[in-house]
């Protein structure tokens, strides 16, 4: 694969997966199969560019629910699935994003684990 490929794939991967805090699971009580996937994960926005960009894998939480599904079917059932999460009191842990706002998760992410990483080595 090109540069660009991987480049491309590398942030469309990682805006779903790496800014999501999964300190979220520390003292939830339950912890049944569809919160914790929505707790470690986060969909961005759907439309025409993001779902082509993404390869419609910009529906992360459905993607953890369903992984078998055809991903051309991920915009059809998202607003069945934030319904089920909204009915069942969980609606905060159903996060949707902008691109940009996702992209810019990462670039904070990696500030925050630079600063990890400064201070780790510079005590040595």
């Amino acid at each position: 694969p090109s540069p660009c490929a991987l480049t491309t794939y590398l942030w469309v991967t990682q805006m779903n997966h790496l800014s999501m805090d999964i300190d979220k699971y520390a003292g939830r009580t339950r912890k049944d199969w569809p919160s914790l996937q929505a707790v470690a994960t986060c969909n961005v926005e759907g439309g025409w560019f993001n779902d082509w960009f993404t390869g419609h894998l910009n529906y992360q939480i459905e993607h953890h629910l369903f992984p078998t599904m055809p991903r051309h079917n991920y915009a059809k059932v998202a607003p069945l699935v934030k319904q089920m999460f909204e009915r069942s009191g969980r609606g905060d842990d159903y996060v949707c994003k902008t691109l940009l706002g996702a992209f810019g998760d990462i670039v904070s992410s990696l500030e925050g684990y630079g600063h990890v990483w400064r201070e780790a080595y510079s005590e040595m």
